[in-house]
């Protein structure tokens, strides 16, 4: 069976110069990124449909990923695979010290447990001391410095809206949220009947933020939440178009109505369906 080595060895010869594969010595960081991004999307889905046969290879295939990053940068003197392994362990050495009391990972097992709002207390004050020592200027550090500006849009608006709740600027609960999703939804109307399209983009956005801030309180993933409907979207609308194909018709034949009516038919089987 091949070992992480195998797969350094591999990358360094596809990346060989003179012998190396075409394709792959085109490639950069920045062309790279798209692949990675889709890679971890793979890991996510096999795992949202429990499709843990295949999960392997896109763990794998997100493995590489970071074997390419590092193999970029050893050819250009920056850093290697290695030092990628010594980093994280050495973060998580330090981010568990109720785990690592003295520091050593092979250490005897013999710490205090700690209760879990302990442990989720330290870890952000040690992320937050990271934070600050990376920092160029101290005294304009912000809790927002390293949230990803390339997270998808509803993971990094639930993210600064939990940084920010560190400090207290949060709602208390969920139904303050949901007054003010009534109130972001009748600014989307004001736009629209003002005839604003920049307006109406907008206020759609403060929308979305809103709602996102709702499904934190509520402790629901946004972006699990929205995969899981664009889902049920996809295998209801894939209802509709089957049973307009047995019948025999074109969905541009059908009228909104008879459309709305297969939906309805679709969702009826659902809740029919078994564990439903």
């Amino acid at each position: 069976m091949y070992q992480l080595d195998d797969l350094l060895h591999l990358m360094a010869r596809l990346r060989d110069p003179q012998h190396g594969c075409p394709w792959d010595l085109k490639q950069s960081y920045a062309t790279i990124v798209p692949y990675t991004l889709e890679e971890a999307y793979e890991v996510a889905d096999a795992i949202e449909r429990g499709d843990f046969e295949h999960l392997p290879g896109e763990l794998g295939d997100l493995l590489f990923q970071v074997v390419y990053y590092s193999q970029l940068a050893q050819e250009e003197g920056r850093f290697d695979f290695a030092r990628v392994v010594d980093g994280i362990t050495s973060k998580l050495i330090r981010r568990h010290p109720h785990v690592f009391p003295d520091g050593d990972l092979y250490g005897a097992p013999d710490a205090a447990k700690l209760e879990e709002a302990a442990v989720k207390q330290r870890w952000e004050e040690l992320k937050a001391q990271e934070r600050a020592e990376k920092a160029a200027a101290p005294e304009q550090l912000s809790l927002l410095d390293d949230v990803p500006a390339a997270l998808p849009a509803l993971s990094r608006a639930a993210k600064l809206q939990k940084r920010a709740a560190q400090v207290g600027f949060d709602w208390p609960e969920a139904l303050p949220v949901v007054d003010k999703v009534r109130e972001e939804l009748d600014e989307v109307l004001e736009a629209m009947s003002e005839n604003d399209a920049e307006a109406v983009a907008e206020e759609i956005g403060d929308l979305l933020f809103v709602v996102t801030n709702l499904a934190r309180h509520l402790k629901v993933d946004p972006e699990a939440a929205l995969r899981a409907a664009n889902g049920k979207f996809e295998q209801r609308f894939r209802f509709i178009e089957q049973s307009v194909r047995e019948a025999g018709r074109s969905m541009d034949g059908c009228s909104l109505e008879e459309l709305d009516a297969l939906w309805g038919e679709a969702k009826k089987l659902e809740r029919q369906a078994p564990g439903c």
